[in-house]
Parts: C-alpha cells; structure tokens; sequence
C-alpha cells in the first residue's frame, strides 16, 4: 500500500501542470467523441487528484504532530 502511494504521488507531481496546461488546449480544440478519451482524462485527473488528497493528509497528520510536540 505504501508503494502504491508513493507511486500515486510521484506521477502525479511529474505529470500535473504538464496534463492541465497539455489538457486545457486540448480541450478547447477537440470534441470528445471517443469514449476511450474521456475515460482516460478522468483516469489521469483521478490520479492527480489522489495525489493531492494524500498530500493533504500527509500535511494534516504533519501539522497535528507539530502541535502536540509544542
């Protein structure tokens, strides 16, 4: 499960911005017809969003632990 997470997070950092800025021109110059199109989109923003919820859960549980040392 930890490798699973730590791969989640690592595509994700490396593949963020490049999918946004790659994906908002492809966007507005492209129609979806194909399926096999949208469900990937979806696939790689899952993961980007993956990412990010465990970031934050990273940083919640960091922001936590600070607190009790103090």
């Amino acid at each position: 499960m930890a490798f699973l997470r730590f791969f989640i997070k690592y595509v994700a950092s490396k593949l963020s911005i490049p999918f946004w800025m790659v994906g908002h021109v492809h966007l507005t110059m492209n129609v979806y017809d194909d399926l096999i199109e949208i469900f990937m989109s979806f696939g790689l923003n899952f993961i980007v969003f993956m990412a990010f919820w465990f970031e934050w859960m990273d940083s919640k549980s960091k922001d936590n632990n600070s607190k009790v040392k103090q």
